[in-house]
């Protein structure tokens, strides 16, 4: 017996994903350049992430303006911006024109750190302040997911009025930072972890009708219950009549907006889903191959091999391999 939508909480797609993966920050620096500088295009600051895929690179502008720059795009930052780059996009910041170069991430000092490292450069009394790290996110091996993101997530906070929750956490972070305690480098990375969720949540916010990818489902009523239902009880052996019944809509107007919007049918997100878990399985678990294919609702390992080839590009066996030997170098 399928519930009534409005009888459960079916709509926090966002909060059971996360819950499913892992997601880790680490706040690398505090970084506090003077007068007109630009950071060093031959060490662009990418290599701020570690070397794991999953990486995104962020900056959170405290203090100050600038701009930052990617590919053939400008944007111009003010206090209270957070940017972060969920494909670890090459990109250079700067304050001015043909300032001196500075490279932040080469002054770092040797870790371990006991508190967070302050580069600072020159004495003009234009001064930026920036905090600088970066997340890992397995969710980005989620392809919806990862279709749907843009290269650059950016949130203002000074002014937007939907942001407070995320300002709010930035002080937090700026006071983390700023009188270091006991435990401060574990609570700056539960900090800007959460700031990559209010970053994700923004971004769901600013989705407008007719737009498409995941992002845009989660704003979309009908597909949102639907998602939620299939994120519950992946395992269930859904049929469309019962998605399309538990989210309010026909059978034809639930493949229609699935199509419109994911560029995908019901039952084949139900089957991308379950390869996904069994991606984390394979990260996190000791669990045999022919277990998780099971979970995963394929009646042979064989079966389930082809699918996960297809869908990732390399066996299960050697994903396994791969993703921990990543995770054991970062």
């Amino acid at each position: 017996m399928i519930e009534n939508p409005d009888d459960r909480e079916t709509g926090d797609v966002l909060s059971n994903v996360l819950r499913t993966i892992r997601v880790s920050g680490s706040l690398q620096f505090c970084f506090m350049p003077t007068g007109a500088w630009q950071t060093d295009p031959k060490s662009s600051m990418k290599r701020l992430a570690a070397s794991a895929p999953v990486t995104m690179p962020f900056h959170i502008l405290v203090e100050g303006s600038c701009w930052l720059r990617m590919e053939d795009q400008q944007v111009d930052l003010v206090a209270g911006d957070v940017v972060a780059f969920p494909f670890g996009t090459p990109h250079d910041l700067g304050a001015g024109e043909n300032g001196r170069f500075v490279h932040p991430t080469g002054d770092l000092p040797p870790k371990p750190w006991r508190e967070i490292p302050t580069l600072r450069y020159g004495d003009d009394s234009r001064r930026v302040r920036l905090l600088c790290g970066y997340l890992q996110c397995d969710a980005m091996n989620f392809r919806p997911l990862q279709d749907a993101l843009p290269k650059l997530l950016h949130a203002r906070t000074g002014s937007a009025k939907d942001a407070e929750w995320l300002c709010a956490t930035i002080r937090q972070i700026v006071s983390e930072v700023e009188k270091p305690r006991t435990g401060g480098i574990s609570m700056l990375e539960r900090l800007t972890e959460i700031t990559f969720i209010e970053l994700l949540r923004h971004q769901i916010t600013k989705a407008q009708p007719g737009s498409t990818g995941w992002i845009a489902a989660l704003a979309d009523p009908a597909l949102q219950r639907c998602l939620a239902l299939i994120h519950d009880d992946p395992r269930r052996e859904w049929s469309v009549q019962e998605l399309a019944a538990a989210s309010g809509v026909s059978r034809s107007t639930l493949a229609e907006r699935f199509e419109a919007v994911l560029k995908t049918s019901p039952i084949r997100y139900v089957r991308d889903w379950r390869l996904y878990l069994a991606s984390v399985e394979l990260s996190t678990t000791a669990k045999s191959i022919a277990g998780i294919a099971h979970d995963a609702g394929y009646g042979t390992e064989a079966a389930f091999n082809r699918a996960f080839s297809r869908a990732y590009g390399t066996p299960p066996a050697a994903w396994r391999q791969n993703t921990r030997q990543a995770s054991a170098a970062s």
